[in-house]
């Protein structure tokens, strides 16, 4: 336990407790491609993330598919944001290392959803199982995330909200 009773993990810049944000937080945070495409968070924690994207014809393919762009930055934004929240507080940040993305079925229309599961968190590595999937919840796209854990820059050592890499 480090000072007033929290969790060493818990602490941030000057010992201050933190907690990990919540989707609806990181979602006012967003900027920059996260947002153009539209990536709304709905739950995350160090376990488990989800999200959606509304489709509309910006994010579609000439013949009316999303495009697998699409399913490929959506799981690594998810699974970024997802284990830069629970390791920022620690002094790291998270960047992707690896992502692939195989494609089952298109969607053209309603919503993608994301989920992401970890399956290992490791001390440099994190790795992420992410399940894409339709409105009517038929799966349209997996993806095995590898996201790296480094130590923040000292120029950012200061606890701040995290952003996809």
């Amino acid at each position: 336990m480090g000072p007033g009773g929290h969790d060493e993990a818990s602490l941030g810049y000057r010992g201050a407790a933190m907690n990990m944000p919540t989707a609806e937080e990181l979602n006012r945070s967003r900027r920059g491609y996260d947002a153009f495409y539209g990536l709304e968070l709905l739950e995350l924690s160090e376990t488990e993330v989800r999200a959606r994207v509304l489709v509309r014809d910006e994010l579609k393919q000439p013949v009316g598919l999303v495009h697998g762009g699409i399913y490929a930055s959506l799981a690594e934004s998810v699974t970024s944001l997802a284990t830069a929240a629970a390791v920022i507080p620690e002094g790291n940040m998270a960047t992707g290392l690896s992502n692939v993305t195989n494609f089952l079925r298109p969607i053209t229309d309603g919503h993608v959803h994301a989920l992401g599961t970890r399956v290992h968190r490791g001390r440099t590595t994190w790795v992420w199982d992410v399940r894409m999937s339709d409105d009517a919840d038929r799966i349209c796209a997996v993806t095995r995330m590898t996201i790296a854990v480094r130590p923040l820059p000292d120029a950012y050592a200061q606890a701040q909200p995290p952003t996809a890499g």
